[in-house]
């Protein structure tokens, strides 16, 4: 229903004709609205006198209305918001159908004359599980192996079989490659979906899929809902990515949901990494691609901070740029943190400018204004502390911007391309910075965490983590498994056709991620990372369910979550906190964990729990959100 917070079905009266995945308009109360027919296998309230369908205007599969639903069980949500997803409210069109894939793709890659053995086992692993009613595998290998062309194959196979295909990546700026790639091999029957498009070309697109012209869907997690005919396969490229769960309501992870489609629809679910979660390789069957084609996998060296002077850019990796730009090769510079500097922190007094909502340190970019990232509050740099007085002020870390600024003072005639959240964000953007380092020689490219994704650049000799240890202070279980990604996925992007070297500026050399990337050791870190799970009970090993709960004072918040623990006790789970959390937007908020072997459940109790409390936490300002398998 277009009442996103409806939690239960309405009954009406329809003619024979209205079948479940109906899109309808119905009369609720005194307005109009859209509703999705969930079942018609219903019998009237007795004593009701039933208001009638007005009329059908759209239709999705019934396999998505069955999905909505169980996302709306699984995650705690109503059925109402999870339905919004498979049958979003789309316009009527004004002017031409517009095929934006055509505009987002790069270029693609003509199939090879042949496969390696391993490609050709994975093919036809997936091929029988195609033909024998579906299956969930993993498929395993290092950059540059071809698992790509193993989901080519695989989508070729569907296809061939009048099946259709959804390929997720984990964020939009990974679209234009795969995209290009899947034009190249398949054409126009191609569709894009992510939220980057606008209304009406997610609504073209839809129109193209639902009716089988474009029988092969590319896009972010979003694109897991796509109105398919007889789906055949869902691959889940770089499964290993956070950004695959739904920071919002309803807080669905599309590695789950494509597990779950899959089964729905008889299909199969491919997931591919180069370094899967551990989840994954604890519980899928493995396909293993054992080698890159075509050339070896670069070098590592660990530039250890202790015992050089220079940052962000330490000499050993000058030297290594350097001999970039003399020789017109590229690199790719990773630093995890937009902005010139990371905190500007007073010498005196020892007070750091903190935004004003939330418990963050400002950064500093270069409009010379401090700014916070979570909530866009931003104030003008002071010429002198706001507390003491003091003109000296530090610049502590560094961040894109500065990082850009560092290199060209010191290698001048290295073209610097800059690719983070603020120069992205206008249309375009990013696909105009792709195409241009795929284009530039002596060129080196300089971004966030978006830059070790997926993307194949020609010419790659080197590649460097400036500050590898960013990710380890985080307080969380996955912080290592998160840290070893980063680094073997950026260790990728170099030398996939050239020799190439990796270069991991760091301040603890002996650090376990660093230890196994050096080695390109994915088994090895995998079989450590899943002892140390086990003996603590995080997952694959059990299920985590988060309630996280916000409000204007802290006691209020610490209060309510002691009274939800004392209401969920019992030896289902094992319930951690409440622990507090960042102040974020001006709201306190602290945090409750459960690990349990029954997350819907858990879940379930929580939410009846809440929906009991609501008016008192109302009362209080107090918000609520569960979060099952939080990341």
């Amino acid at each position: 229903m277009t009442a996103r917070a409806l939690a239960r079905p309405f009954t009406y009266s329809a003619p024979d004709e209205v079948v479940q995945g109906d899109i309808v308009h119905v009369q609720f109360g005194a307005r109009r609205v859209r509703g999705v027919v969930v079942s018609t296998e219903v019998e009237a309230p007795v004593g009701i006198e039933l208001a009638a369908v007005d009329t059908v205007v759209d239709r999705v599969p019934a396999a998505l209305v069955e999905l909505a639903l169980w996302i709306a069980d699984y995650y705690g949500s109503t059925p109402a918001r999870a339905l919004a997803l498979v049958a979003p409210h789309a316009r009527a069109r004004r002017g031409q159908p517009r095929e934006p894939s055509a505009r987002e793709g790069l270029g693609g890659e003509p199939e090879p004359e042949e496969l390696t053995s391993a490609q050709t086992d994975a093919v036809a692993r997936i091929v029988t599980a195609l033909e024998e009613g579906g299956d969930h595998v993993l498929l395993h290998g290092p950059t540059g192996s071809g698992k790509t062309e193993v989901y080519l194959q695989g989508a070729a196979a569907a296809l061939a079989r009048d099946r259709s295909t959804i390929v997720l990546v984990p964020e939009i700026a990974l679209t234009p490659q795969t995209v290009g790639r899947f034009r190249a091999r398949f054409g126009d029957g191609v569709a894009v979906l992510h939220s980057g498009l606008t209304e009406a070309e997610r609504r073209d697109e839809r129109e193209r899929v639902a009716d089988g012209r474009a029988p092969i869907v590319v896009g972010a997690r979003s694109a897991i809902f796509a109105p398919v005919r007889r789906l055949g396969l869902v691959v889940v490229d770089e499964e290993h990515d956070a950004s695959f769960k739904q920071e919002s309501d309803p807080r669905y992870d599309a590695r789950t949901v494509a597990a779950k489609r899959a089964a729905l629809e008889g299909a199969v679910a491919v997931y591919g990494s180069a370094t899967p979660r551990a989840e994954s390789w604890a519980r899928l069957e493995c396909l293993v691609l054992p080698a890159r084609i075509g050339a070896p996998l670069p070098s590592v060296k660990l530039v250890d901070l202790r015992r050089e002077a220079g940052y962000p850019l330490s000499a050993p990796l000058l030297a290594e740029l350097a001999a970039v730009r003399d020789g017109g090769g590229r690199a790719i510079l990773l630093l995890n943190r937009r902005g010139v500097s990371g905190a500007v922190h007073c010498r005196s007094c020892g007070t750091t400018r903190r935004c004003r909502s939330c418990d963050i340190a400002l950064t500093l970019h270069s409009d010379s204004r401090l700014h916070c990232h979570h909530c866009g509050y931003s104030t003008e740099l002071p010429e002198a502390c706001p507390e003491c007085g003091s003109v000296e002020l530090a610049r502590i870390g560094a961040g894109t911007q500065r990082l850009d600024a560092e290199l060209g003072r010191r290698l001048p005639g290295l073209e610097r391309i800059r690719l983070d959240a603020d120069t992205a964000a206008r249309p375009g953007a990013l696909r105009e910075a792709l195409e241009r380092f795929s284009s530039t020689r002596s060129a080196a490219l300089i971004g966030t965490q978006m830059v070790a994704k997926g993307h194949h650049f020609p010419g790659v000799e080197v590649a460097a983590v400036v500050d590898a240890d960013a990710g380890l202070a985080f307080p969380d279980f996955r912080a290592e498994e998160r840290t070893f990604q980063l680094v073997t996925q950026l260790a990728g992007r170099s030398g996939r056709d050239a020799p190439g070297k990796v270069v991991v500026q760091t301040f603890q050399p002996d650090a376990t991620p660093f230890m196994f990337a050096v080695r390109h050791d994915v088994a090895g870190f995998l079989a450590q990372e899943l002892v140390r799970r086990q003996e603590l009970l995080y997952p694959p090993f059990s299920h985590l369910v988060a309630l996280v709960v916000s409000g204007p004072d802290p006691n209020d918040v610490q209060r309510a979550l002691r009274e939800l623990r004392d209401a969920l006790d019992g030896p289902t789970a094992q319930l951690l906190g409440p622990a507090p959390l960042l102040r974020l937007r001006g709201r306190h908020r602290a945090r409750l964990l459960a690990k349990t072997d029954s997350p819907r459940a858990f879940a379930s109790r929580a939410a009846a729990v809440l929906a009991a409390a609501a008016p008192a936490m109302r009362r209080d300002g107090l918000s609520a959100v569960v979060d099952v398998d939080p990341q």
